[in-house]
């Protein structure tokens, strides 16, 4: 008998620390106040495996190594911009680092829902990211401000599901504003982008949603997609970019852009490896080198309903009337072919509305309006310059007779 008590107590107790695992395991999401708190990597390593929310306090916290946080099902919460992460790494270190534990030696490792929110996430010139997520399925970041990161601002490198940037004003970062490898389904949507190195780069991706966004004053390039299909942009204002507007490369295909303002670039879109996309109903305005280029890379492409258009506002007044503030540029094909041109208007231009070099081949450029072409050299151009091309139709309305080509005068 008092063997078998013994032996009982025994597993009783043996029963009570399995429950007493089972229980740790199953300890409830926790609200981590941060002040409360030696150091808010302290405050990011209390949240239980279950997740929960980190609330940080208004205060300037300056870094030098990165906070790293490793917990799904989690929230970063600040009290707006006045919670201020101030990187002061000068070794290339991100401030604010997402990823599971152990992710640096097996990158398939992943975490669920972590979102990032009301802060601000500054840096230097020798930094590096602003927020560097990796592996990081359904992130959500809103409402953040991220500028002067010597880096990326923001940099989502295989979230592949379902990543969402909205609400967000990304400024000043050497990097791109948001750059994203390897993600699917994304939204990015209500942002602001300025003065950046390129606003937006999606590198290797699916079905990028960018809506809504105002992109102004980048160093290089405004949106640049590469290897990606199936997207859409619409709806923003994209303007006074050093290089181009919209650049699609390296195997696109399926994406179309719509509705957006393209305005006062050095170029507007640059179709250098795009196939099967739909550029429609979007304002190019006052692009200095040119509007819309389509390569030889790229093919099987619809232009239609778009506005290739100076600054002229009625009246025969411009608003930019000062030589070199007026120049718009129309439509460069390079090599290209099946290319369907159709309902556009194209007016003020400085040179030809539709220039094709190379050989290009069953071209459709019908049913377009132009008016004052060629006005940086009154005389020299055609409207529609479509060169060798083969297997051409046209059929559109100007306010001048076109020109013979020169190999007719001979």
């Amino acid at each position: 008998m008092r063997l078998a008590r013994v032996l009982l107590a025994i597993a009783g107790l043996a029963t009570a620390a399995l429950c007493g695992e089972q229980a740790a395991a199953r300890a409830p999401a926790a609200i981590v106040d941060a002040s409360k708190h030696p150091s808010l990597q302290a405050a990011f390593d209390a949240v239980p495996e279950a997740g929960g929310i980190v609330r940080l306090p208004p205060g300037n916290f300056e870094l030098t190594a990165p906070l790293v946080l490793a917990r799904e099902n989690t929230r970063i919460q600040g009290a707006g911009a006045a919670t201020h992460l101030i990187n002061r790494n000068e070794e290339g270190q991100p401030a604010l680092i997402l990823r599971a534990e152990g992710y640096e030696k097996d990158r398939r490792l992943r975490l669920w829902r972590v979102q990032v929110s009301d802060l601000r996430v500054s840096g230097n010139p020798k930094s590096g990211d602003g927020i560097l997520a990796q592996g990081i399925n359904e992130i959500y970041i809103h409402g953040v401000s991220v500028d002067h990161n010597g880096g990326h601002g923001i940099h989502l490198a295989n979230c592949y599901e379902d990543p969402r940037v909205c609400n967000s004003i990304l400024t000043y970062n050497k990097g791109a504003g948001l750059n994203i490898q390897a993600g699917h389904d994304i939204v990015v949507s209500g942002n602001q982008f300025e003065e950046n190195q390129d606003a937006v780069r999606c590198i290797d991706s699916y079905n990028l949603c960018m809506t809504g966004n105002c992109v102004d004053d980048h160093t290089r390039d405004g949106v640049v997609i590469e290897n990606t299909y199936g997207s859409v942009l619409s709806g923003n204002m994209i303007e006074e970019c050093r290089g181009t507007g919209i650049v699609l490369d390296r195997d696109c295909y399926g994406i179309t852009l719509s509705a957006n303002v393209i305005a006062h670039n050095g170029g507007g879109v640059d179709l250098r490896d795009a196939w099967g996309c739909a550029v429609s109903a979007n304002t190019f305005t006052i692009n200095i080198r040119h509007g819309l280029v389509i390569g030889a890379g790229s093919g099987r492409i619809a232009v239609t309903g778009n506005n290739f258009s100076n600054t002229c506002i009625g009246g025969g007044k411009l608003k930019r009337p000062k030589p070199g503030q007026d120049a718009a540029r129309g439509i460069e094909l390079h090599g290209t072919s099946d290319i369907t041109i159709t309902g556009n208007i194209f007016s003020g231009l400085a040179a030809e509305a539709v220039k094709a070099t190379g050989k290009c081949t069953r071209i459709v450029n019908t049913a377009n309006i132009f008016a004052d072409i060629s006005r940086a050299a009154p005389g020299k151009h055609n409207a529609v310059d479509l060169g060798d091309a083969e297997d051409t139709y046209g059929r559109n309305l100007s306010d001048a007779p076109a020109k013979p080509r020169p190999e007719a005068q001979q």
